[in-house]
């Protein structure tokens, strides 16, 4: 995946026209045009106007690759890992990439939550815990 592309997928996942890109970020509709179809590319300076008008960073915009999934980039603090599979046990094997942006190290226990209709979320046990406690001080401090 390049640029262009995905640039033309995050445009299209945020509903922006390429008119509305192009006045955001102060170029041509034909510039993003041009973009989008892999012709040119933007400057730096260009670049950081479009993950800013299109809510993702540099980063994401320049080597996220969709794999044919037709995803726009993800937004600033939301990352996209690929998939996993799941082992006869239930197993699964996290990332090299989330286990380092997380902290997650080999004998760390975490917390599996989930929603109907939704899906599953990992927490750290601690952070999980950490926060549970801060809802508990906050409930014990308003019932005074």
């Amino acid at each position: 995946m390049g640029i262009g592309t995905n640039i033309q997928a995050t445009r299209q996942a945020v509903a922006l026209t390429q008119e509305q890109l192009a006045a955001a970020v102060g170029v041509s509709r034909q510039t993003v045009a041009k973009w989008e179809a892999g012709e040119t590319s933007p400057d730096l300076e260009h670049s950081a106007a479009l993950a800013d008008a299109l809510g993702c960073t540099m980063d994401a915009l320049v080597n996220f690759d969709s794999e044919g999934t037709g995803l726009g980039a993800p937004p600033r603090g939301k990352h996209l890992f690929g998939s996993v599979k799941v082992g006869e046990r239930g197993q699964v094997v996290i990332p090299k990439e989330a286990r380092e942006l997380f902290g997650i190290s080999p004998g760390d226990k975490l917390v599996v939550l989930g929603e109907d209709g939704q899906g599953i979320a990992l927490c750290k046990e601690e952070d999980f815990m950490a926060g549970v406690e801060a809802v508990m001080a906050a409930v014990r401090g308003t019932s005074r």
